[in-house]
């Protein structure tokens, strides 16, 4: 069964997703950017929230059809297949925040940049650990454990963060164990403290996210698209974002903390929205606008790699007083106002990410990290 042929609703889900993640990540004056566009500040939820663990659903969904090949390789070898792959992304993921490894002082002067400063976890570097743990369990475990693993996460990390802290940004317990095991200067400082969102011990719930994502492709590949599969599909988002309202009420949606609430109601939007393209697309064939996206899912990782070092390079050289990407944003897109022109700096970014995609495509070269 060819994924991208049999299911092209998968393909276009991952093109929506890393789209959308481009924009959000390169909006040309964050201070003016609308509101959807942006990550909640704590606790609630936008559809900026929604971007990256959608990417790990679909990581889970890639995984239900490609682990069913390695059954022939042998265990060693999966397990060298597994690795391997967690390894490069992580490492590429460090070495983006590193890169471009030297700054300029005051002086003017190139200087190297710390390595005891760089911060060690983040958005691909989470990518890596999901899939490891997540294909490491679904291989050995199979269905049934991915059931058991999944409800046995998220009840202990709420355990975890209501029994060793409070669900402030400065009196959590992700903040603290990971400031014991990495240190301060390696956290994230974007949120004014040291605080890492993607750290070590929110990984355990955000596994969840992988997991449910294979449940999801397991299910379309065993019953295939079909009216049946949809129904069940959009059943079973309805029972967990209900599930993940009601557990709100004690325990909030926090995608900064990565909270269980938050693994079960992105996971169900995920699966209606699943359920949609699925049936647009599978069964009603209507393929007509699906190229644009497919063209960013045949790519996915690559082109995100592409948008992140390219918007870096813009931001980290200087112009003058000004860096590259804010000189563009003023002199290309502030005619439009703030918040309109914000909003196409970012579009106009994630079409030039997209050229590189449709340049590859049309190629046939795609590019497996």
């Amino acid at each position: 069964m060819e994924l991208k042929e049999r299911y092209q609703a998968l393909d276009v889900f991952r093109g929506i997703d890393v789209a959308l993640m481009i924009i959000v990540n390169t909006t040309g004056d964050y201070s003016a950017t609308f509101s959807p566009l942006l990550h909640a500040d704590w606790h609630g939820f936008t559809l900026t929230d929604l971007v990256f663990p959608t990417f790990l659903f679909l990581v889970g969904t890639s995984l239900s059809f490609s682990l069913g090949n390695y059954e022939a390789i042998g265990k060693g070898a999966v397990m060298r297949k597994i690795v391997k792959r967690t390894i490069i992304i992580f490492v590429i993921g460090y070495l983006m925040y590193w890169f471009p490894f030297a700054r300029q002082n005051e002086l003017g002067e190139w200087i190297l940049r710390p390595f005891e400063r760089t911060r060690i976890f983040g958005v691909l570097q989470r990518i890596a650990l999901c899939y490891a743990f997540g294909a490491l369990i679904i291989y050995f475990w199979k269905i049934k454990g991915v059931i058991l693993f999944s409800i046995t996460a998220l009840i202990t990390y709420w355990i975890l963060l209501v029994a060793f802290g409070d669900l402030t940004l400065t009196g959590n317990a992700v903040l603290k164990f990971d400031t014991w095991l990495i240190g301060e200067p390696h956290l994230y400082h974007g949120e004014g403290v040291g605080f890492d969102p993607e750290g070590f011990l929110s990984t355990l719930p955000s596994i969840v996210n992988v997991l449910i994502g294979y449940c999801a492709g397991y299910y379309i590949k065993k019953k295939g698209a079909t009216y049946e599969t949809i129904a069940k599909l959009m059943m079973a988002g309805a029972i967990l974002i209900f599930i993940a309202l009601a557990w709100d009420l004690v325990f909030p949606i926090n995608k900064k903390l990565w909270t269980s609430s938050f693994v079960l109601y992105t996971c169900g939007i995920d699966l209606m929205v699943l359920s949609i393209l699925l049936y647009i697309i599978d069964i009603m064939e209507w393929k007509g606008w699906t190229y644009f996206f497919e063209v960013m899912g045949r790519n996915t990782l690559f082109i995100y790699l592409v948008s992140e070092f390219l918007a870096i390079i813009l931001i980290v050289f200087p112009m003058r007083k000004d860096s590259y990407y804010s000189w563009i944003y003023a002199h290309g897109f502030a005619w439009a106002g703030p918040y309109t022109g914000s909003l196409l700096f970012s579009v106009t970014f994630m079409l030039i990410c997209w050229s590189v995609g449709y340049w590859m495509d049309k190629r046939s070269i795609y590019v497996k990290i």
